[in-house]
């Protein structure tokens, strides 16, 4: 077996879920990745896990689902499902999921259906999802390649070329490169990242102004207290986890009703098994007023139609241009890989770490604060190699954040 995969395994349990002794974990992850499962598995209890409850999905099956099941089961969420959730998430309990996905894995499905089960799902969910964007508790994604997803990369290669082609990317981007020594890795770059935190912070920022050779201007503003974070997170134990593996993203929380402009993506976006390309928004006062797209524009309207929140925004990223992922020149049709090679922003809920003063404040507070809320958490991607972002200062400073794409500061 390839060392590096044993590697990868050890990483993802130990540095992104950093699980402790004593910790339950609940593992999601495709049938198609039942192999790393596996390992994921044995790395957890060898590390002291108390127990590991899996949660398997398969796109076939979701697929057969939403194409064939009653019409009625999509404005419902099965109470035992919720009960699970909500139970692990009052213990020690981390979460650790295995990203792959097919990009088109719901090509055709009536886009309403998808609506009403992903709000159904996140309704009743959202108890548990407001701890996780609190980082209650410690979770991680990864990723590792299924056949679906390679061959939509590599069309042209073999199915055995197109698999060896995406795990040799997916390696890279981990810092994984057979030495051994990717914990170490991981380690400097966690800190290189809190470095660029620390200098945002120490500006003082009240404003962004984003501008792209796409059509992007947008501007808007940051909430009072506004922290940037990046690189490893806290949960509230003061335990270190790395939500995202990869990550090359700093990131914070816009103010909810100050946003005004136009933002243009600069990737497609694979969003609920349908890709959707050619994004372009249109913002008022916060609020999205206006959508358009080349192609998916149907499923993106209804992403948007699950609650009132997810007009608004909840994220603002920064990630160079010049940077590891973003130099493979691979457009992954995943937004775990896309979004880490990109300047992005996201509709939908903020990450209340991302504001003094948020911890255990209620919903409602949160929002007084300039938080928005929302069932959705929707990354798209803005930045290019011509992204310029500029900053307000609370004195009244101007100053240069991103010139050509790059970090300035």
């Amino acid at each position: 077996m390839d060392k590096r995969l044993e590697e990868y395994a050890r990483i993802a349990v130990r540095m992104g879920a950093n699980l402790q002794e004593g910790d339950t974990m609940l593992l999601r992850a495709p049938v198609d990745c039942a192999e790393f499962a596996r390992m994921i598995v044995k790395e957890a209890y060898d590390a002291g896990a108390k127990e590991v409850i899996m949660g398997w999905r398969d796109d076939t099956i979701s697929r057969l689902n939403y194409l064939h099941a009653a019409d009625e089961v999509f404005d419902s969420f099965h109470e035992w499902e919720k009960v699970q959730y909500d139970t692990l998430s009052k213990g020690k309990f981390v979460l650790l999921t295995i990203d792959a996905e097919d990009p088109e894995a719901l090509k055709g499905v009536d886009p309403e259906r998808i609506r009403r089960s992903v709000k159904a799902r996140m309704t009743a969910l959202k108890d548990y999802s407001d701890k996780l964007m609190a980082s209650e508790f410690s979770w991680s994604i990864v990723a590792v390649p299924i056949l679906s997803w390679a061959k939509k990369m590599f069309p042209d290669l073999s199915d055995d070329a197109a698999m060896d082609a995406l795990w040799e990317a997916i390696y890279e981007t981990m810092r994984i490169d057979g030495s051994g020594d990717a914990v170490e890795k991981w380690k400097l770059h966690t800190a290189r990242l809190q470095e660029k935190c620390d200098k945002l912070n120490a500006l003082d920022l009240k404003q962004l102004h984003y501008k792209t050779e796409l059509g992007t201007d947008f501007t808007v503003d940051l909430p009072e207290g506004a922290i940037w974070c990046g690189g490893a997170d806290k949960n509230k134990q003061g335990i270190d986890f790395i939500a995202n593996m990869p990550t090359e993203e700093v990131f914070t929380a816009p103010q909810r009703d100050s946003g005004n402009g136009v933002i243009a993506a600069s990737k497609p976006l694979c969003l609920n098994g349908t890709m959707v390309e050619g994004i372009r928004f249109t913002v008022e006062n916060g609020k999205i007023v206006k959508v358009e797209a080349d192609c998916g524009l149907e499923v993106l309207e209804k992403t948007l139609e699950v609650d009132e929140g997810s007009r608004y925004f909840g994220e603002l990223a920064l990630v160079d241009y010049d940077s590891p992922i973003s130099n493979q020149n691979l457009l992954y049709y995943n937004t775990l890989f896309d979004e880490n090679a990109s300047c992005h922003i996201a509709f939908g809920a903020a990450y209340p770490d991302c504001v003094k003063g948020a911890e255990g404040k209620s919903t409602e507070e949160l929002m007084e604060m300039g938080l928005n809320d929302s069932l959705n958490h929707v990354d798209f991607m803005v930045g290019t190699e011509k992204t310029e972002i500029t900053g307000i200062t609370k004195d009244g400073q101007t100053v240069v954040i991103m010139k050509d794409g790059n970090f300035a500061l």
